[in-house]
């Protein structure tokens, strides 16, 4: 699932890392295995996610083939939801026997290893070659030998673009021809100039999105696992993004429309620039908040060098639940790839399961704000383009904000270099920390 715009505190994550610290005892020890799938022994586990995810109606159908099983289902806000599950696993009690972790926070829950059961110990080797492997892979810890959460859904990015912008800037309009014109980063830039001088709106939305373009593709961004900085070092990969989003802000074809701000949603409602590098998930809010774009949008594959994922979950289990195997069983079965089609049909929660993209279900999903496009296919191709997840950590967020507010002051006129010096120099002072 996605979190835009709430981050968990810098203080909270420092109060538990303290805290583990401080505590003995293994994920594990003391929980039992009784009491799975198929078993007579009464069972009730809790269940905590967050935002809408239509699980409720899952742990329904699933009580009724387990009637031995009950859940406790509870759903908050995204940031309500990891404060407190970083307040349980801190305190050492009071966790849920099954917890939703959203991508962008779990680096910062992977240092309470000891606080989770451990996956691979409760059978997910069986279904590992159901998902995809970058999906997989980003669930374990360094070492590759401890599985905090079984894959749920994913964000993979494409190109929402106008097509009564584009056609008015004399651009292809048509998916297959848009993907085969903007194959690069450099086509990328070419375009945005054709619609900055046919139409004189800017090509993409906001600087961060241009920034996001190179950013959300790189693999090691800001730190390394061992909390190490890297944007100090010659050709990093984040210094490449910055300077590729001054370079299309220099040329013109950057806007001012934050994501999200109310100009925002009016700009993607009017029209008012011509493309969006955006997630799946980017989908069902158009639907629901831009009715006058109805018609007006398509979606097309990135060049490969933008292939990125935004978004996604996990589903963990916290050590200390005395029902580890039930929950296990439960979470299998939820995240199962016929499962995963029922979540994307009732909440667009795009799959981690490929087997789904050959469901007829999935392939005949025609979207109609979208002038009938199957965009699914779309986001499918986008997702196995992506060739790693990328490593965030517990000091990523305001990292990332100090290299957004350099960008910022460039786009008013600030010196590229002396900005991106002094945002690496902001960044160095937090990570000493």
């Amino acid at each position: 699932m996605k979190s835009m715009k709430k981050w968990l505190a810098l203080g909270l994550t420092l109060v538990l890392a303290f805290s583990l610290a401080a505590c003995s005892g293994g994920g594990n020890e003391g929980a039992s295995n009784d009491g799975g799938e198929g078993g007579d022994e009464k069972v009730e586990l809790t269940f905590w996610a967050f935002g809408a995810t239509g699980y409720e109606e899952l742990v329904k159908e699933y009580q009724e083939e387990n009637p031995n099983v009950t859940i406790k289902f509870k759903s908050s806000e995204t940031a309500e939801h990891h404060d407190a599950l970083f307040t349980a696993l801190s305190a050492g009690s009071g966790a849920p026997d099954i917890a939703m972790l959203e991508v962008d926070q779990f680096d910062r829950f992977k240092v309470a290893q000891d606080r989770f059961a451990n996956l691979y110990d409760l059978g997910a080797k069986d279904v590992q070659d159901q998902y995809l492997d970058w999906k997989w892979n980003a669930g374990e810890n360094a070492d590759g030998d401890f599985l905090f959460g079984l894959p749920t859904d994913i964000g993979p990015k494409a190109l929402y673009y106008r097509t009564d912008v584009f056609e008015a800037a004399g651009l292809p309009t048509e998916p297959a021809e848009v993907e085969a014109l903007i194959s690069s980063p450099e086509a990328f830039k070419e375009a945005g100039l054709q619609v900055k001088e046919k139409t004189g709106k800017p090509f993409v939305d906001s600087i961060e999105m241009a920034y996001r373009a190179y950013l959300d593709s790189a693999v090691e961004t800001y730190l390394n696992p061992e909390g190490e900085l890297l944007i100090a070092e010659e050709g990093n990969a984040v210094k490449k993004a910055y300077d590729y989003a001054v370079e299309l802000n220099e040329a013109g074809i950057v806007g001012n429309f934050d994501m999200w701000t109310p100009e925002w949603s009016n700009a993607v409602n009017t029209g008012e620039f011509a493309a969006e590098l955006g997630a799946g998930w980017l989908k069902g809010w158009m639907e629901g908040n831009a009715p006058d774009a109805s018609g007006n949008f398509k979606v097309a594959t990135l060049p490969t060098e933008f292939a990125a994922n935004w978004g996604g979950s996990y589903i963990a289990i916290p050590g200390e639940t005395e029902n580890a195997q039930a929950a296990y069983d439960f979470v299998e079965w939820l995240v199962s790839p016929e499962n995963q089609l029922k979540s994307f049909q009732s909440n667009g929660l795009f799959p981690s399961a490929p087997a789904v993209y050959e469901m007829e279900e999935f392939t005949s999903n025609q979207d109609e704000f979208f002038g009938g496009q199957v965009t699914s296919e779309v986001f499918a191709q986008a997702a196995q383009d992506i060739e790693g997840a990328v490593y965030k950590g517990e000091k990523y967020f305001p990292v990332h904000q100090e290299v957004l507010n350099a960008l910022k002051n460039v786009q008013v006129g600030g010196d590229p270099e002396e900005e991106w010096e002094a945002a690496v120099k902001r960044a160095q002072d937090l990570v000493s920390r």
